[in-house]
């Protein structure tokens, strides 16, 4: 029962029908979205109007496909993957290399007709023929009147390590589900922050205390005005407050500290800053009307006498300058920073308020996801070294000789045509 039970685990059709499960779940996680709120899911995937007609937000959260890669049936899926590989490896990719390395002879003429390539040459080419198959890198093994040689025998070990890569990588997903985290955090230029605003997290998670400060935020344009980059200044400071390590980040560059990624994702204006003539320094918070695809912000300075008469403010860059409109929605001008207006009354625009988004996640298993791939690289270049072999039969003063190949028959005929030609 138990060979039976490690045979059906070892078999490549059960291995590729678990993968395909593992594949269409996959699917369900890039299609439905992952780690949102409850309040998204019941707008978008409504009772009333379930997408495939059956699949409403109540059996999304209640089968985990709001998670589906941290849900248990997932990580068992890839549990028993990764046992389907480990058993195929010793019940089969393992004797068939030891099979390889054994010298197979043949002891009679007849299964030289079963091959592909196969001749019968007088005795006189015995020795030549064996100095030509030394010339090409052959091991040969000889029993009294048979030869037997092989070359490419790395080529063989392969398969064992792709299986060996592909479990480097179920392992490493496994170790990320359960012992990662990401994190979503805006904070105001020259504040400090923890992390708390958790999006997602593995069961054996743990969520450091470091503390971080940022420092600066600045945007590069282009010549069109458009976005070219955002910057974050950041520290990370020690429980004292003092900084131990510090590196100004930008999308796709991130600050690496013991394992902990900080991603440059988002940015925002939370409020523009003015010096009165009194040397009052006083802010306005900005509120963006349109939206997160919109980065246009905007304010209301009202008149103290007329509170329905007021000028508003909108800036949607970080380029130096905000506009001013009356309440009619007439241009009045733009206002630098560190120039002086007189709209409602005397100020300066000393800047505006930004807020930088980070994205602060870790993953204790990607190193083993990279060494993985590393493995798959190596083993497809493996893969290209050909298993061949040669067969020999002195008998009778004839040579009877033929070889076979796995791959690259062609060469294999070119090479075997040089040994007798």
């Amino acid at each position: 029962m138990k060979q039976r039970f490690f045979r059906l685990l070892a078999d490549l059709r059960f291995a590729i029908f678990i993968l395909l499960l593992i594949s269409f779940c996959s699917i369900i996680g890039t299609i439905i979205e992952q780690d949102q709120t409850i309040e998204l899911y019941k707008k978008t995937y409504p009772l009333t109007k379930p997408i495939f007609g059956f699949l409403s937000w109540d059996k999304i959260i209640f089968f985990g496909f709001d998670h589906v890669y941290q849900t248990w049936w997932f990580l068992f899926l890839i549990f028993l993957f990764g046992c389907s590989l480990t058993i195929c490896s010793f019940l089969q990719q393992l004797p068939s290399v030891n099979i390889a390395r054994r010298c197979q002879f043949f002891r009679t003429p007849s299964p030289f007709y079963k091959l592909k390539i196969s001749t019968i040459l007088n005795s006189f080419y015995f020795n030549k023929i064996l100095a030509r198959i030394k010339r090409k890198h052959y091991s040969i093994f000889q029993q009294r009147n048979m030869i037997y040689c092989y070359k490419g025998l790395t080529g063989r070990i392969a398969p064992i390590v792709v299986h060996f890569s592909m479990i480097l990588i179920l392992i490493g997903t496994i170790v990320g589900a359960l012992f990662g985290f990401k994190a979503q955090e805006i904070i105001p230029k020259t504040e400090s922050f923890h992390i708390q605003n958790i999006l997602n997290t593995g069961p054996s998670a743990f969520i450091p205390k470091t503390s971080a400060r940022i420092n600066d935020f600045w945007i590069s344009y282009t010549k069109t005005k458009t976005i070219s980059q955002f910057y974050s200044d950041l520290s990370i400071l020690n429980q004292h407050g003092n900084e131990i390590e510090r590196k100004t980040i930008s999308v796709n560059y991130p600050l690496i500290f013991k394992d902990i990624y900080y991603y440059q994702t988002d940015w925002n204006l939370i409020g523009l800053r003015f010096q009165l003539v009194n040397n009052q320094v006083i802010e306005y918070p900005l509120i963006n009307i349109f939206g997160s695809q919109e980065k246009v912000w905007l304010t209301w300075l009202d008149n103290k006498e007329n509170l329905q008469e007021g000028i508003i403010i909108l800036i949607s860059n970080l380029e130096g300058y905000c506009s001013i409109y009356n309440n009619f929605g007439q241009f009045l001008g733009n206002l630098e920073i560190n120039e002086n207006g007189n709209f409602l009354q005397s100020m300066t625009f000393l800047e505006p308020i930004s807020s930088t988004g980070l994205q602060i996640k870790t993953d204790p298993g990607i190193s083993l996801i990279y060494s993985g791939f590393l493995f798959l690289m190596i083993s497809s270049l493996i893969s290209y070294i050909t298993y061949s072999q040669i067969w020999i039969i002195y008998q009778n003063k004839q040579i009877f000789i033929g070889g076979s190949t796995n791959r690259a028959l062609f060469d294999f005929e070119l090479e075997f045509l040089e040994f007798i030609k």
